[in-house]
Parts: C-alpha cells; sequence; structure tokens
C-alpha cells in the first residue's frame, strides 16, 4: 500500500511540536532569522537536511536513529539520485535542527514525488520510494533509471513519471554502478544541438498548476504546525543547466568558442526560470524565509570559468533572479549553493543579490574560513562549513570531528550571520558515530 506525503509529513510534524528543542524563549524560525540579519542570538542555528545539499544518505541516517535512541522507522528516500533521507522531526529535535525543507513536487530527475511505497535501499533496510521510482538492475549489477522518448512539447531530460512497463521504450538517463550507493547523470539532450536553429526547436519546462498547489499547501502545512524556518528550494542553476542539457564537455567548448549560441541558450533558459520563479514566489512568499537556489562553480583548486567570464555570461541572470526576490519579496532571504574554490566571486555574488552561502567548501583553495568571515562576514552569511565532509567527516576519528566543528563554530559564529551544517551532503561512507559527534558538538559549543 502506498503513502501519501501528506500523511507521512503532517504525523512527523505533529511529534515536533511535543518533542522541539527550544532556548531562551526563542524559537527556531526566530532563531534563522535573526542569524541571517547578522544579529547574535540565544545559540547558532543549526540545519540537517534543509537544502538538496545539507542532507544525509538514507544508508546513514538509518543508522543515525538507532545512535539516538529513536524508534526505527522505513526511511524516506525523497531525492533518489543521491539517495538522500528526509530528516524526521525526531531527529531534528535531538540534534537541534532549526530549518525545513519545502521541497519541489520533483526533487530530482524529474521524477515526482506524490506517494511513497515500501521498498529497500542501497544496503536492503526497509525504506519508502516514489512510487515513479522503477531501478532496471543489469546483469553486472548496475542499476538504471529510464524515460520514455515519446513528443514531449518541451525539453527535459529526465522526466520519470511513467509507467514501469514503458521503461524498454525508453532512453537510459541515469546509472548507479555496483557498489554505489547513488546515482549519476547519463543523458544530455541537447547534445547534439549545434545551432540555433535547432535550439529553437525546444522548448523549457514550465511550472504547473499541480506543483503550485503543492507548493502553497506544503508550505502552509510547514509555516502552521511548526516554528521551524522554511527553506524553499527553488533551483534556478542558469551556469549548470548548460553541462545537463549538453554535457560537460561540449557545454565548455560551447561557452568558450560558440558565445552567441550559449548566451541564446542562457537567456532562454533564464527567461523560463523567472517565470517559474514569479509562479514560485505567489505560491509559497508568505510562508518560507528563505530561499534556495544552486549553482556550482568551482573545483577544488579553481573556478570552473574565470571571473571575468562569469560576469560576462551568468552574472546578469543572478543579479535578474536574486534581485526579483530582494525587491520584491525582501523578508526572504536569498541562499545560494555553490561548491568549490568560489573564493573571487563571493564580491559578485554579494551583489548579485546573494544574502547567505553554501556550502563554504573550506578544503577548497582559498576558502580558508577565518579569511572568509574576516572579509565578506559583514556582507554575506555562512550556511555550512561545520565539518568537513571530504576527509573529517568521513574518515576522521571522533576526536578529529569534535575538534573541527569547534574550531569552524569559534571562526564563523561571532556576530551572528552564521547558521551551521556539515560541508554538503553526509554520504553513505560517513560513520553515524561521527555525525552524531558533530551535531552534539555543535548543540554544545553553539550558545553565544
Amino acid at each position: 500500500m502506498g503513502v501519501t506525503w501528506q500523511t507521512m509529513s503532517v504525523q512527523n510534524h505533529q511529534a515536533l511540536k511535543i518533542t522541539e528543542v527550544r532556548g531562551m524563549g526563542m524559537n527556531s524560525r526566530e532563531r534563522v532569522i535573526e542569524t541571517l540579519n547578522h544579529r547574535q542570538t540565544d545559540r547558532v542555528a543549526i540545519d540537517l537536511g534543509a537544502t538538496n545539499a545539507t542532507g544525509i544518505s538514507a544508508v546513514v541516517y538509518a543508522k543515525l536513529r538507532r545512535l539516538l535512541g529513536l524508534e526505527a522507522t522505513d526511511t524516506v528516500i525523497f531525492d533518489v539520485m543521491q539517495q538522500l533521507a528526509e530528516v524526521e522531526p525526531d531527529v531534528l529535535s535531538k540534534l537541534g535542527g532549526d530549518v525545513v525543507m519545502l521541497r519541489r513536487l520533483s526533487p530530482t530527475l524529474g521524477m515526482p514525488v506524490r506517494r511513497y511505497i515500501k521498498g529497500r535501499g542501497m544496503d536492503g533496510s526497509a525504506v519508502l520510494y516514489p512510487d515513479t521510482y522503477h531501478p532496471v538492475v543489469q546483469e553486472n549489477g548496475d542499476m538504471e533509471l529510464y524515460k520514455v522518448t515519446d513528443d514531449y512539447d518541451e525539453v527535459h531530460p529526465y522526466r520519470l513519471d511513467v509507467p514501469r512497463e514503458e521503461y524498454e521504450k525508453g532512453k537510459m538517463v541515469a546509472r548507479c554502478p555496483k557498489g554505489f550507493n547513488a546515482f549519476a547523470r547519463m543523458y544530455h539532450p541537447l547534445s547534439q544541438v549545434e545551432t540555433i536553429e535547432e535550439l529553437d526547436r525546444y522548448a523549457f519546462p514550465e511550472m504547473r498548476e499541480e506543483e503550485t498547489a503543492f507548493l502553497t499547501q506544503e508550505a502552509k502545512r510547514l509555516y502552521e504546525t511548526t516554528d521551524k524556518a522554511i527553506c524553499g528550494v527553488f533551483g534556478g542553476n542558469i551556469f549548470e543547466m548548460g553541462q545537463l542539457y549538453w554535457g560537460y564537455e561540449t557545454y565548455f567548448m560551447n561557452i568558450g568558442a560558440e558565445k552567441e549560441f550559449t548566451m541564446n541558450f542562457l537567456e532562454r533558459r533564464a527567461d523560463a526560470f523567472m517565470r517559474d520563479l514569479k509562479k514560485y514566489l505567489d505560491a509559497v512568499g508568505s510562508y518560507i524565509q528563505i530561499i534556495n537556489f544552486y549553482d556550482d562553480l568551482g573545483t577544488q583548486n579553481s573556478l570552473l570559468i574565470s571571473p571575468a567570464m562569469y560576469r560576462e555570461m551568468i552574472k546578469p541572470f543572478h543579479k535578474r533572479m536574486y534581485g526579483y526576490v530582494r525587491e520584491h519579496y525582501p523578508n526572504i532571504k536569498v541562499l545560494l549553493h555553490s561548491c568549490g574554490a568560489i573564493y573571487d566571486l563571493i564580491p559578485d555574488f554579494i551583489e548579485a543579490g546573494v544574502q547567505a552561502l553554501n556550502p563554504v567548501q573550506i578544503t577548497a583553495e582559498g576558502m580558508d574560513p577565518a579569511r572568509l568571515k574576516k572579509n565578506f562576514g559583514s556582507d554575506v552569511a555562512f550556511w555550512g562549513g561545520g565539518v568537513d565532509t571530504q576527509f573529517t567527516l568521513n574518515s576522521g576519528s571522533i576526536q578529529q570531528v569534535t575538534a573541527m566543528v569547534r574550531e569552524m563554530i569559534r571562526i564563523l559564529a561571532p556576530g551572528g550571520g552564521y547558521v551551521f551544517s556539515q560541508v554538503h551532503n553526509i554520504e553513505s561512507c560517513v560513520p553515524a558515530e561521527n555525525v552524531l559527534a558533530a551535531f552534539e558538538t555543535a548543540l554544545q559549543c553553539a550558545k553565544y
């Protein structure tokens, strides 16, 4: 029997009202709002699972519940590509979480999440998957996801709202190699498109009435039944769209050598984002406190494109989207997720309208947290950076984890403008004991 998201979520959040962590008369929503206004509160705000980049692998999540002494539940996997768990209210309460996610109707790979059905996770544990999730297991053990190849009136790389029996007629869009615990994108619908005339044949997806109705209902429920800050995950990843639609190699050749062609694509995609952004904010603007945009612009050691190219080709679109939020919804904070060595672009982000920055990848080149806080801490809030997820959290000792958490809070928290979270998602290889140590230490060190 399927389980509806409405039933599951309402039950969970009713429990939250009984068990949530409170402090000094300030609730979570107030704490986060004040934090993002660069004011010290009773304690540092904390996030686990309020964005698609501050989440936790379903494999680790089930172990974390056991460590916390909580009743066993079927883990809800809302993001099938990354295999991320929905963080339940009792876990948030134990760990001091202050923020909840308002997800999109189709959080990843174009897969709508209307109902959940029982299944088995990557580790064989009992989970609940979206009822549109039907991986095909190949002889070598790889799992693949397919979409049908019919004549949609818009180009969407990963629309997976299709019956299981249709999969053999479709195109493989994502693969999880045997032994891995997440999917990788494999399909780029514009990879063979080389001219503006060919591009003109395509339209981009438009937010539909079903989604705006879902968003309004869910945002209202979260606002009225929790005291958590609500982070609305919008997306708007204009730079990344080229990677998704063409693939990395072709896109970077286009952006470097085919400027008119690339700008035509970016302008049209930005127009579609703006159309949807207005619909999105009409639906949820009265309820959310944060809107989450994404655009990865860094690698471990450098930017993906030069600052000059960013300012010419990408920043105008960022400024258009973020500026719209700032002008028309001044009480909603603009949170940008951008991975990697992005130090040189932070002034541009701030000028474009970014008010909070995630994931604060402290091991990337130039991303020293003390330098970030000193140079930008009065202009942008930092959301993340609490413990490194490339080395320390996944392979360090508990002592190393707790020492890093203490040090990052010491550096980033003074004066407000800091939301504690790990650097990016907690992957399946991370010991649950390290996760618990990180968040327990954050709570212990959180008081100003």
